[in-house]
């Protein structure tokens, strides 16, 4: 079994948080998505630029999961304004959970999930939500698995692509 450690992104990560982000999102969505598109949001969403403003948003984090001093996985945590959607109860938005593929079914997920539900819980929230692209099927089960419900809808614009997310909340006890 794995032994999974989370550390905060810092600044200094910040070469390694674009290196994995552009990775697993090619990896998860590069095969059914056009080249031109791909690397528009690459290129925009996951530049250097882009990711140092997401970073530097107090109401934003970022955390690896590493393994033996290799990254693994990252998840993206937003709170208050950073939240894509405005939310009437204080939550966490779960933007990105991402899993490099070789790593994929081996608990790393569960872990970042089981961590995400803990911060939660410290800072005294009760409502955790994400968005989940509706064909990306198998993510959609995971989160069903964790009692995730569904409760709405929202663009996400890929390139020149928009594509439906699906919303879906768990709240917490």
């Amino acid at each position: 079994m794995i032994k999974f450690d989370v550390q905060l992104v810092q600044k200094a990560d910040l070469q390694a948080l674009q290196e994995i982000s552009r990775q697993t999102f090619f990896d998860t969505f590069g095969a059914v998505n056009s080249d031109e598109d791909m690397n528009q949001y690459l290129e925009v969403n996951l530049s250097l630029d882009q990711l140092t403003e997401e970073l530097n948003n107090p109401s934003t984090s970022f955390f690896f999961t590493k393994s033996n001093n290799e990254i693994l996985a990252y998840l993206k945590l937003n709170e208050a304004e950073a939240q894509t959607e405005k939310r009437e109860v204080p939550s966490i938005e779960i933007e990105r959970i991402y899993v490099r593929k070789e790593y994929q079914n081996r608990g790393v997920g569960q872990f970042l999930l089981d961590f995400s539900f803990q911060l939660t819980k410290d800072k005294k929230m009760k409502l955790i939500w994400l968005g989940v692209w509706e064909h990306n099927v198998s993510a959609i089960r995971f989160y069903e698995r964790n009692q995730f419900q569904l409760f709405g809808k929202h663009s996400f614009i890929l390139g020149s692509d928009e594509q439906t997310d699906l919303l879906m909340e768990l709240h917490l006890d």
